[in-house]
């Protein structure tokens, strides 16, 4: 099923992202996750790429076999990163004859140990140019691409960042998800820039709980976001207790999505680093 047609359902389109793990141990740990997670009847879950593009292989098995097996609408993430306009339709190929119909469109981190994003020769330098690379090939898929409420790491210029989003969606982005964030007002407020500037697209807010103080600080100056301070102070109190930590990250993020889709966010991605509890937790007290 593509993710596009979900949304005219009127039903939040609520979705959990995984990442692929470097064994094989890992994959089986992981897929027993995303089983836990099916009882919450997501409307998709999604795999990403690793750093660098570094597990295709491992990504597009995973997604096929989650459909599969598992019987769940499966999105595959798709970077830029060290592959050719070749190798990509290779990719794409491969997902749509294991039954894929949905991708995540990305340009992707540089590989680790550069600073800097480099396309290959006869690659791409743009999310945009993968995504308008995917129409005029013809594929028969949903594209999702991603966006980002703060601005993008590499561009702290909100109005920059808005004109590359414009130039993505204008290429045949179905729909969008957010990077985290944990400020409902920094979705309320990129909402409104997005609006104005003509992206119609939904836009879907990507959510996590936090579990683990370091962790997350780690993770949000990685990708741009910030913790609010009053989010944070109440971190500290109980920053000596995990379960306690644990406990205010599901509480924080569960009245953050409620506030989200009772102003009409037209669902909920949620970024699970591969953990179920924290994501079952938050759901459950969605009642969703």
């Amino acid at each position: 099923m593509k993710i596009a047609s979900m949304f005219a359902t009127g039903r939040p389109v609520v979705s959990f992202e995984f990442f692929p793990p470097k064994t094989e141990e890992g994959v089986e740990s992981l897929y027993r996750t995303v089983g836990e997670l099916r009882s919450c009847r997501p409307s998709f879950v999604s795999v990403t790429y690793g750093a660098g593009g570094s597990t295709r292989d491992r990504t597009i098995e995973l997604v096929t076999r989650i459909q599969r097996d598992l019987k769940l609408t499966t999105m595959a993430h798709l970077t830029c990163v060290g592959s050719t306009r070749a190798e990509i339709k290779e990719v794409i190929k491969r997902l749509i004859d294991g039954g894929i119909q949905n991708v995540l469109a990305l340009r992707g981190d540089p590989p680790k140990g550069e600073t800097e994003f480099k396309p290959v020769p006869g690659g791409f330098r743009y999310a945009s140019e993968l995504v308008q690379f995917i129409r005029d090939e013809g594929f028969d898929v949903c594209i999702g691409a991603a966006c980002y409420p703060e601005g993008h790491v590499e561009t702290r210029d909100l109005e920059e960042d808005l004109s590359h989003l414009i130039a993505k969606v204008k290429s045949g982005v179905d729909f969008l998800v957010t990077q985290l964030f944990f400020d409902n007002e920094d979705y309320r407020a990129f909402q409104r820039r997005a609006r104005s500037a003509g992206i119609d697209v939904p836009i879907v807010p990507g959510l996590m709980p936090v579990t683990n103080v370091a962790q997350s600080q780690r993770f949000t100056q990685m990708c741009g976001s910030r913790i609010p301070q009053e989010l944070l102070r109440r971190l500290r109190i109980v920053e000596t207790d995990a379960s306690a930590v644990v406990a205010t990250g599901v509480h924080w993020t569960a009245e953050q999505a409620r506030q989200l889709l009772a102003s009409g966010a037209p669902g909920l991605h949620f970024y699970t680093l591969n953990k179920s509890s924290a994501t079952l937790a938050v759901h459950a007290a969605l009642g969703l």
